[in-house]
């Protein structure tokens, strides 16, 4: 392996975090969940950070947990061979998902298993037009993990969701988004400018209001109307009180462009 498991840099407020274990297509080992957890905690609690780019390098986005790893951790102590599923996995997830900024993947070639499930965790997608996704837990005689039965589910609905689960067909780029996967389709080779652009679009939006945003669409699913409506009055009162929307509203008066801080 060519340098650390994941790199991170900074394009102007925008977290670059790359998965670097391109000879293995990117397969999440120890070390690489390691220190992509500790990317995304870095980039979570950085306040010039206002947006995040999670991406693979070479040809594939990621494919999944490095099974020679796991074939080891099997033979070694069966017992604890999936602790890594609450340990490492699932704050992953989590910190894709809830983080009070927006995230963007950019799925560059192959994509399946907990790398699709992070992919989907992440708020948009940019996928190259030649990116193969799966689930691929059906083939090792394993079920979802990484949050990937809610993820998929409400992205292609029920139905769509057990076929891709069950049967655990690969589907292309184009497919996905038809199916109801947000993302732009574009040539492999613009995917990495693409996703950038979108990120750096977004860390110069309302910051403050995509967090809000953010919370109000992951709990939507587990409230009624009205603590919906109620959720999002507090939510519009908050950012009511906030500098961007003070002077976004001035902006608007004025006839000229917003400038978001994420304040």
């Amino acid at each position: 392996m060519s340098g650390p498991p994941v790199v991170v840099e900074r394009d102007g407020a925008v977290a670059v975090v790359t998965l670097n274990r391109p000879e293995r297509r990117n397969a999440l080992d120890g070390k690489t969940k390691t220190a992509l957890r500790g990317a995304l905690e870095d980039a979570a609690g950085d306040g010039a950070v206002r947006a995040v780019l999670l991406t693979g390098a070479g040809r594939a986005f990621c494919a999944g947990q490095d099974l020679a790893e796991h074939a080891a951790a099997l033979r070694a102590d069966p017992a604890h061979a999936f602790d890594t599923v609450e340990e490492d996995y699932a704050p992953v997830v989590r910190l894709l998902a809830t983080m009070d900024k927006p995230v963007v993947a950019a799925v560059n070639g192959t994509c399946v298993g907990a790398g699709l499930a992070v992919a989907l965790a992440c708020d948009l997608r940019v996928l190259a037009e030649d990116a193969v996704l799966a689930t691929a837990f059906g083939a090792i005689g394993l079920t979802c993990d990484s949050g990937l039965s809610a993820t998929l589910t409400r992205s292609v609905g029920e139905s769509r969701a057990r076929e891709l689960v069950l049967l655990g067909e690969p589907f292309g780029a184009r497919q996905a988004v038809e199916w109801g996967i947000s993302g732009q389709v574009l040539p492999p080779e613009e995917v990495g400018a693409a996703g950038r652009a979108l990120a750096a679009r977004l860390a110069a939006g309302p910051t403050a209001a995509y967090a809000e945003s953010k919370r109000l669409i992951a709990q939507a699913w587990e409230r009624g109307l009205g603590a919906t409506l109620a959720a999002e009055a507090q939510a519009q009162a908050r950012l009511g009180l906030s500098a961007d929307h003070a002077a976004a509203v001035e902006a608007f008066l004025a006839k000229r462009k917003p400038v978001f801080e994420g304040r």
